[in-house]
């Protein structure tokens, strides 16, 4: 895919990954938004939500912002999630990555959001 094509937004909120014990059941509180992400392994339950929706002695991860790859995306493109990633190690800025049917999304920490956004404006249109 063309790299110079890509548009990305940025969400306008602070995220949380919080880690919860693999038999919870999903907490009202990590649906009660716009934008939330859950993910159930034989490990642990994990939810992405916005930092201010989660409760005083939950584990979690804060501080996090998020760029949503403006889509849809054809299942059958290749490398999106990569370039960025890529682009984003070479500066050394950590990430965690999330994808739906429709797109993907790059979260990064923070206190290092402007710079992430400098390293992605070099080949992306970033929004936001």
């Amino acid at each position: 895919m063309d790299e110079a094509k890509l548009t990305l937004s940025i969400l306008p909120k602070k995220l949380a990954i919080c880690r919860l014990e693999k038999n919870s059941t999903i907490p009202f509180w990590a649906t009660d938004s716009t934008f939330f992400s859950i993910t159930k392994t034989e490990d642990e339950l994990s939810i992405v939500c916005p930092e201010n929706k989660v409760p005083p002695g939950v584990i979690s991860e804060k501080n996090w912002r998020a760029f949503k790859v403006m889509g849809p995306l054809d299942f059958s493109l290749t490398g999106i999630l990569a370039s960025l990633a890529n682009a984003l190690d070479e500066a050394k800025i950590s990430i965690i990555a999330l994808s739906t049917f429709d797109t993907d999304y790059i979260l990064v920490q923070s206190k290092n959001f402007e710079k992430a956004v400098k390293v992605l404006h070099a080949f992306c249109n970033v929004q936001g």
